[in-house]
């Protein structure tokens, strides 16, 4: 288990890497085949990929840098045959579109029309609009269930893909162009903005930036609907400005509200995009310094058109990618890199991946890796084919800080130290217990609900009571022992008189979710630390723990914490000879790995 105290430790040594003073520093030249070792081959595995197993590294140390970093930059190169589409549960229908806003906004439409989703109320009898209101918690539950199955999905794709660098530029844009499935609510919506950043992520980020701005998911979550001619909503427009292209202080509130009156009109019919020409506003805007009749994709072209923009980009990728701090001359190279390849990435990843700045002191090292990046690394460094179901992928990262497709903001996830408050420090090394000791206690998430007023409903049910007493808060039942299923006639006519039961559609739509929507596969880790130890053959606890050391850390730790884990595996093997304990060897094993993965130094990369 970590301790609090790791935190300060964790911070003085990415301090001191930070620090460290190197001539090839903020030098874009390119580095050269006689400075190319297996080091800088794990450097690059790290950061343009999610890490990698011994025989990962020396495949790419055996080759030129350049043809490294082109193997990961050309993904459409890589040979991912063996890549699974994603195995969807067929969980909506066409009745759920449009898909209302609320659960009032459901019930007024039903009052309104005598349907909703695609469901009649019924015409006469008990709780005329139950149904209705059952399948609006359905489709709240079941594409909350599916976006999970989806996580896991892209989560074994980062792990086996043989074009890592496409996943890693796809969750770099999930946290760029961030939008929450919660508000979203439609999975089949995430899963097309996640096709379009798997597909155009490491291509030419105006047609990401166009795709991305007429995405249905993006549309969704930042208003669309309501940006019509005569009532703009500001809110794109100023995520686009502030966020997505140019950064704060580069434009003024009047280029906002212009620039809203382009984007009117933009908006989706089911997962395609639409332009509604009698809600656009075509009358003259200024913007930028430009004035026009502009609509949103001219409006688009202006904001590349700004150095500022290119500038910015560029600097956040260097900054996911290689280190936080940057000068501005490295800021206006990286931007003069990307405008003057028309916005084309993959020249700017070449030139980073390629220069002697990311190979320098302070860039390796030295990235503090955020949960997704934390947990897919020790997979693979792990060598698993898989991502295990015990413990939970989606509930491990989230109490790490990071759940795919439900980013905290628009603004995506905080980044560098945000990961690491003593809390997150503790959880990080929970994690790695999980996966090298799994719970037998654990319980699938996807299968069991969390809510407790769900669960009592359930098991009021469950006993054989009716809506009316199953759905009665706790504490205002009729008395003890069997009395909660008496009650009285007059009040249970009353409660079936109302139009719905809110309880009961919340436990319905959960019940029905939960039977459409396919479960993950809860398969723990397959572990073989022991013979990992034995395929090396080493034959000292020192050399076993020295090899662990090299194969999960990126960077050497304290002299004194080597000594301490070289003197815990003695005592826990009675010996400091590996063929001794050969029978016993697997459990001390995972001990001491969890001693590893609990240092400050494995949560750099």
């Amino acid at each position: 288990m970590l301790k609090p105290q790791v935190l300060a430790l964790l911070l003085m040594v990415a301090a001191k890497w930070v620090s460290a003073q190197s001539t090839q520093a903020n030098d874009l030249t390119a580095i050269t085949a006689q400075q190319w070792t297996p080091a800088q081959a794990a450097h690059l595995l790290e950061r343009a990929a999610f890490g990698g197993a011994p025989q990962d590294i020396a495949r790419l140390a055996a080759m030129s840098p350049q043809a490294a970093v082109r193997s990961l930059v050309e993904v459409t190169r890589a040979d991912n045959k063996h890549l699974l589409a994603f195995d969807e549960s067929n969980i909506h229908d066409a009745g759920l579109e449009p898909f209302p806003a609320s659960r009032p906004a459901v019930t007024t439409q039903a009052k309104l029309t005598g349907e909703a989703l695609g469901i009649k109320v019924k015409p006469t009898g008990n709780r005329r609009m139950q149904p209705v209101v059952d399948k609006f918690f359905y489709w709240l539950r079941a594409s909350r269930l599916e976006t999970d199955r989806l996580a896991y999905w892209w989560a074994n794709r980062m792990l086996t893909t043989a074009s890592p660098l496409q996943e890693k530029m796809a969750l770099f844009w999930h946290g760029h162009f961030a939008n929450n499935e919660e508000k979203v609510r439609d999975y089949r919506k995430m899963k097309r903005q996640l096709d379009l950043f798997q597909t155009q992520g490491t291509g030419n980020f105006r047609e990401l930036l166009i795709g991305a701005a007429q995405d249905p998911a993006m549309l969704a979550f930042l208003d669309a609907g309501v940006n019509v001619k005569g009532a703009p909503n500001e809110n794109f427009a100023r995520e686009i400005m502030e966020l997505f292209t140019m950064g704060v202080g580069n434009y003024s509130e009047r280029d906002i509200r212009e620039a809203a009156r382009a984007f009117t009109g933009w908006n989706y019919r089911g997962l395609e995009f639409i332009k509604i020409a009698a809600k656009h506003d075509d009358s003259t805007k200024t913007i930028l310094g430009r004035t026009g009749n502009l609509d949103g994709e001219q409006v688009i072209d202006l904001i590349l058109a700004q150095p500022v923009t290119a500038e910015f980009i560029a600097a956040k990728i260097y900054r996911h990618f290689v280190r936080e701090d940057l000068s501005d001359a490295l800021r206006k190279q990286l931007g003069d890199i990307l405008r003057g390849n028309r916005y084309e990435l993959a020249p700017l990843l070449t030139a980073i991946f390629m220069s002697n700045d990311f190979y320098s002191a302070p860039s390796m090292a030295t990235h503090i890796k955020s949960p997704v990046e934390l947990a897919v690394s020790t997979y693979k460094k792990l060598g698993l084919k898989e991502v295990p179901g015990v413990p939970d992928f989606n509930d491990s990262t989230a109490a790490l800080g990071q759940r795919l497709f439900h980013p905290p903001t628009v603004a995506g996830w905080a980044q560098g130290k945000s990961w690491i408050t003593p809390g997150l420090l503790l959880e990080r090394g929970n994690f790695a217990r999980d996966l090298l000791f799994p719970n037998i206690n654990f319980l699938p998430p996807d299968r069991y609900i969390d809510d407790e007023t769900i669960r009592i409903v359930s098991s009021k049910i469950d006993r054989g009571l009716d809506i009316s007493a199953a759905t009665k808060p706790e504490g205002k039942g009729m008395g003890g022992g069997g009395s909660e299923a008496m009650m009285s006639a007059a009040t249970a006519m009353a409660d079936r008189d109302e139009d719905f039961n809110t309880r009961y559609a919340s436990f319905r739509g959960w019940q029905l979710a939960t039977q459409k929507v396919k479960p993950i596969p809860r398969q723990a880790a397959q572990l073989d630390l022991a013979g990992m130890v034995r395929a090396q053959k080493l034959t000292t606890t020192a050399q076993a723990v020295d090899y662990l050391l090299a194969r999960f850390l990126n960077t050497a730790p304290y002299p004194a914490d080597r000594l301490r884990l070289i003197e815990f595996l003695d005592g826990e093997l009675g010996t400091d000879q590996i063929a001794v304990a050969q029978t016993y060897l697997e459990e001390p094993l995972r001990l001491l790995l969890h001693l590893i993965m609990s240092l400050p130094e494995y949560q750099l990369g």
